[in-house]
């Protein structure tokens, strides 16, 4: 068997020697400096305190998403695209920032030009990442005119499932008994909260093991409550918008919390998969920090969507009856493989010939998690820019990033065993993304000559 030679192209000088770029590109603090989580620190604690919003009891009404007042109506979700309190850091993201604000306030967003300019990564003025999402994901159409009427009747449908599915077994008891025509039964003051025996039906007892008691549904439901719980708890906790101990990152959680606990109980052949509150977090990041008020007070309802249609996509690798099959993880693990071997076979065969590196080792989390925990997560909201971006969908540009990544050690690869191999690829070193996503767009148009 002849082994293919490794292409002129990959022992090019560029790729030791990255592009320059704007030094506050992969600067973790940049958009974090400029935050709503930030700067509440910065005010005065009885400032910071007329938005926060104390973890809600098991009620009816307690389900309702914290939310700041909203300053308009609902009929802007982006707020001013030209005035932007970041300035760009260079000529280049001024003019791409000045494009996009151009295309964003079009009566009909150009899509496929929409779509280039992200795939180049967004600036990280406030406001345009968020707005950029919520189309490239479908969550708003591209005619602006129907934004606010789309907006309000998704936030509404949220706030039903909330309702329908996170209200306590307690309340909807009690509104069982009202239905049944107790709306005039009176209780004294000694036995308040207690129905009489006559009144409580199987369906009603917290005992009860039939399947249509919602006490059997909600102590089911204990489990899943609780890895939610411990998961966003630790969800960048070197990161105030998820962890700091102040009213706004507890009600951050809550939030997420909320959208995690609706997608299972919605989604009953999936549920939780420890994991998702990784995928989420960038969304409720994004979406909870865009200067438009109203799109903020929102972002719980507009995060859960989008992180619906996200996931949609990839799906079939949380359920592992389907690990196997051609949508499964294992699957999509094999195209990784394969694309390695078609650009640099000798990277391919020293991995996983030579020093027996199976892919699986490494790309599992690098594909079921969006390179979330490989990079930091300032990195990953540009990694994403190009995800969403792709017209054929964010798993194959995945793919080509995650072939990119090996390629951009390959001499590190190609040196080691598997011990070091391995350590390696678990642990990604730091990179320069603007470079990472450059590499993955010309792996991929050789693919296509």
């Amino acid at each position: 068997m002849v082994r293919k030679k490794v292409p002129e192209w990959l022992n090019s000088t560029m790729w030791s020697t990255p592009p320059s770029q704007p030094s506050s590109f992969n600067d973790d603090s940049t958009l974090l400096r400029h935050s709503p989580a930030t700067k509440m620190s910065s005010m005065k604690k009885q400032e910071a305190e007329s938005i926060s919003v104390t973890p809600p009891p098991s009620t009816a009404s307690s389900v309702q998403s914290p939310s700041p007042r909203p300053r308009n109506n609902g009929s802007s979700i982006s707020g001013e695209y030209g005035n932007s309190s970041v300035a760009p850091s260079s000529a280049e993201d001024f003019s791409r920032q000045a494009h996009l604000s151009a295309e964003l306030s079009k009566k009909v967003i150009n899509m496929k030009e929409l779509r280039s300019l992200a795939s180049q990564s967004l600036p990280d003025s406030p406001g345009i990442r968020s707005t950029v999402w919520k189309l490239l994901l479908g969550y708003l159409p591209p005619e602006r005119s129907l934004w606010s009427s789309e907006l309000k009747q998704k936030r509404s449908q949220y706030k039903h499932y909330k309702d329908e599915l996170l209200t306590s077994p307690s309340e909807i008891t009690w509104r069982l008994v009202r239905s049944k025509g107790f709306d005039n039964y009176e209780l004294k003051s000694g036995s308040r909260c207690m129905l009489s025996r006559s009144r409580i039906t199987d369906e009603d007892h917290p005992l009860s093991l039939g399947k249509a008691s919602v006490w059997n549904t909600y102590f089911q439901d204990i489990e899943t409550i609780e890895q939610i719980d411990k998961d966003v708890k630790r969800t960048h906790p070197d990161i105030p918008f998820f962890s700091a101990e102040s009213s706004f990152a507890r009600s951050n959680q809550e939030s997420m919390k909320n959208i995690l606990l609706v997608f299972a109980k919605l989604n009953q052949g999936i549920r939780y998969v420890q994991g998702m509150n990784e995928i989420l977090a960038p969304i409720f990041y994004v979406f909870r920090n865009d200067p438009d008020e109203d799109s903020s007070s929102h972002a719980e309802a507009d995060a859960f969507f989008c992180f619906v249609e996200l996931l949609s996509g990839f799906r079939d690798f949380y359920c592992q009856q389907l690990d196997n099959s051609v949508v499964g993880i294992r699957s999509a693990i094999t195209r990784l493989s394969q694309l390695v071997r078609n650009h640099d076979e000798e990277l391919w065969r020293h991995l996983e010939i030579t020093t027996k590196v199976n892919p699986q080792f490494y790309a599992f989390r690098w594909i079921t998690l969006l390179l979330t925990q490989e990079f930091s997560f300032f990195d990953c909201l540009h990694i994403w820019d190009a995800l969403l971006s792709d017209p054929e969908g964010p798993l194959e540009s995945l793919l080509g990033i995650c072939c990119a990544m090996l390629v951009l050690v390959r001499r590190r690869l190609i040196a080691g065993d598997f011990t070091s191999n391995m350590k390696l690829l678990q642990h990604y070193p730091t990179t320069n993304i603007s470079h990472l996503l450059y590499v993955a767009n010309k792996l991929r148009s050789k693919m296509l000559v």
